[in-house]
This record gives structure tokens, C-alpha cells and sequence, in this order.
């Protein structure tokens, strides 16, 4: 089983959704970067379960402590180990899934390919997990902060209510102003609403999370494989829920000519910009200096009240099944800060193994 990704700056997960703790170890980070617990409880308590009427009511503070890798303020180069103790299981909850797997849950692989599951909470595969992917992307993005990089992400579209585009700190300060994490005001309120009436229902929703990176230089990323779009989009599909991935226009530019959508180069300010950013920030594999642009489709939650077909296992019987306990309504809001998360992973491995960053001290 693969917990770890990244070349030199690299995280490995562990955990599950029931058991005693789940965290990561973040290796490969500099020493003398200034780092604190609450650089990292700030990003862990925007996935955080329990914070509204779209979220799932299991009470956890993710509480997050470091067990090593800082001294005396700063990292000391050594792994950094990051650790959040389950406090609010109710295991109870899934002793009727031991035999039955859930419908669009990964019960069944896990089942088959295995045998020993815990599934309670979906054990190692809940995205329960993604802790591990914010502490790490928690320290990230400090590293990036310190070459003035910045990452948002934030929700576009939940079923098919959308919203409208707003600039990079409309949408800073948007995010925080409503649960859903999206930028357009009025849409946020229609897509809570909607989401509320879908769980009165008993019924899920997706959406789609947008990720903006800015400050990136020209030139980090590899021309063939180990692509920056390639390990970006690699990332962010090993996010439980989601199911599919795209860069600039996606899968628009089917739809276009190469005169229509091909960023022309310009002198802008003594700087080279392209006139559009249809290709999201990446051209040929490495970063091209503009805004880095991905968005992700995250599938409704698969766990809803209403009653669905299963089998049970040992009898080899067709089985009905009704999921309790605590769940979310729609996950693209706690999504959010795993997707941030995870493209900052990503950018701060490869900003190290193109020299933007000293792989050692930062001092260098």
C-alpha cells in the first residue's frame, strides 16, 4: 500500500477514520523555516468536521500537535511529525457494513484485494485521511510563502448552480464568508440552500473545487515524465472523491481552434506574460510564470440515509442497506483546504528540485 508522495519534499500519511490518531511525517523540508503548531491548526480547521449546517455533525477539534522536526521555532531539517487524536468515533455505526459493502464506497476493493478491512468509518480509506494531506500541505505552504507563492482554492459549482468568476482576493475574502467557500456571494447562499434541502432528502451533492497558485516562476516542473500538470493532477486524484481532473480550459479546448485558445507572449511591465491563460499556468510540462489554474469534480457523498441495494458477502445474497451515522451533505467545502493542500505539496517538491528553493537550508 502506497502512504507516501513526493520526491524531496515528501509526506507519508497514516491513520484511519476510527482508530486512535491519523497525521503525517513531512520529510524533506529545509531547516530554519519558521514554523508553529497554529501555522498548522489554521489549515486543518478549514476541513475540520462539525463547523455548519453543510458539514458532518461529528464533532472532532482536530487538534494537531508536533511531535518533531522544529526547534526552538524553525525546522531543524529533520521529519516533521504531525499527529490529530480521534476524540468522536461512533464505531457502532458501521458494524452492518462488516459483510455489506456501501454503494460508490471503496468497501468492495478494499474487501476483495485485502480481507482484513476496518470498516468502521471507512478506516484508512475515509476521507477522513486527507488530515495527513493538510498537515503536510500546511507546511507547504509556508515554505512557499517564503518566495511570496500563494494558493486558494475555492468552490465554482455545486450540482448545477455556478459561480460567477471573481478576481484572486475577491475570492480571499469571499471564501470566508460564507460555509460553502465560494467567492460569489449570491451563489454561495442558492448552493447552501440546495444543499440543505438534499439533505432533508436524505440525498448527497458534488461540485467543483477551483485551485489558483500565483507567484509561481517560469521553469519548475519536468518536459516528459514528472510533468508539473502531471504530478498536479496525479495529487489531486488520490483525493478520495474526486472524479476528475482539469488545467486551464480542460476539456474545453476540444471545443476550440489553436488561433482561439493559444496564450500568445507579450512584454507586459519589463515582464513576459501571455496575453490569456488558457492553458492554466502550465505549457510543455513546466510552469510558464502564470497563475497555475486546476479544478477538480468531487462526487456527491456517497454515504446518503435513502435505502439502496448491496449484497452481503458470506451469504452471497442481494442485501438492502440504509447508511446511518454522521455524514456530509456535500464535501466540497472541506475539500477546499485538501485541495490547497495538495497542489502546495506538489509545487514545494518541485521549487526544490528545480533550485528555486535550497533543499537543506534556507539560509543558503
Amino acid at each position: 500500500m502506497s502512504n507516501s508522495i513526493g520526491e524531496k519534499f515528501r509526506i507519508t500519511s497514516f491513520g484511519s477514520s476510527h482508530g486512535k490518531a491519523l497525521g503525517a511525517v513531512v520529510d524533506g523540508c529545509p531547516a530554519n523555516l519558521e514554523l508553529t503548531v497554529e501555522d498548522i491548526q489554521k489549515e486543518l480547521d478549514k476541513r475540520k468536521p462539525g463547523t455548519s449546517s453543510v458539514t458532518t455533525p461529528r464533532k472532532e477539534g482536530d487538534e494537531v500537535q508536533i511531535l518533531s522536526g522544529i526547534f526552538e521555532g524553525k525546522t531543524d531539517g529533520t521529519p516533521i511529525t504531525g499527529v490529530v487524536f480521534n476524540k468522536n468515533q461512533h464505531s457502532k455505526d458501521y458494524s452492518m457494513f462488516k459483510n455489506t459493502p456501501r454503494p460508490s464506497h471503496g468497501d468492495f476493493g478494499w474487501m476483495m484485494k485485502y480481507g482484513n478491512y476496518d470498516y468502521n468509518g471507512g478506516g484508512r480509506g475515509s476521507g477522513r485521511v486527507t488530515i495527513g494531506h493538510v498537515i503536510g500541505g500546511a507546511v507547504a505552504k509556508k515554505l512557499l510563502e517564503t518566495k511570496e507563492i500563494e494558493i486558494i482554492s475555492h468552490v465554482t459549482q455545486i450540482g448545477d448552480i455556478t459561480a460567477d468568476p471573481q478576481d484572486f482576493n475577491a475570492i480571499k475574502e469571499n471564501i470566508e464568508k460564507n460555509p460553502i467557500r465560494c467567492a460569489d456571494l449570491k451563489a454561495a447562499k442558492e448552493m447552501e440552500d440546495f444543499i440543505i434541502s438534499k439533505k432533508e432528502e436524505g440525498d448527497s451533492v458534488g461540485g467543483i473545487v477551483e485551485t489558483i497558485a500565483i507567484g509561481i516562476p517560469a521553469g519548475i516542473g519536468e518536459p516528459v515524465f514528472e510533468r508539473l500538470d502531471g504530478d498536479l493532477a496525479r495529487i489531486l486524484m488520490n483525493i478520495g472523491a474526486v472524479k476528475g481532473v482539469e488545467i486551464g480550459l480542460g476539456f474545453d479546448v476540444a471545443k476550440h481552434l489553436g488561433s482561439q485558445i493559444n496564450d500568445e507572449y507579450q512584454i507586459e511591465n519589463n515582464q513576459i506574460t501571455t496575453k490569456t491563460n488558457n492553458s492554466g499556468g502550465i505549457i510543455g510540462g513546466m510552469s510558464n510564470g502564470m497563475p497555475i489554474i486546476s479544478r477538480i469534480a468531487v462526487k456527491p457523498t456517497p454515504s446518503i440515509s435513502k435505502c439502496q441495494d448491496s449484497i452481503n458477502l458470506e451469504k452471497r445474497e442481494n442485501e438492502k442497506i440504509e447508511i446511518k451515522g454522521r455524514h456530509d451533505p456535500c464535501i466540497c467545502p472541506r475539500v477546499t483546504a485538501v485541495a490547497e493542500s495538495s497542489t502546495a505539496i506538489v509545487l514545494a517538491d518541485h521549487m526544490i528540485r528545480s533550485g528555486f528553493i535550497h533543499p537543506t537550508n534556507l539560509k543558503h
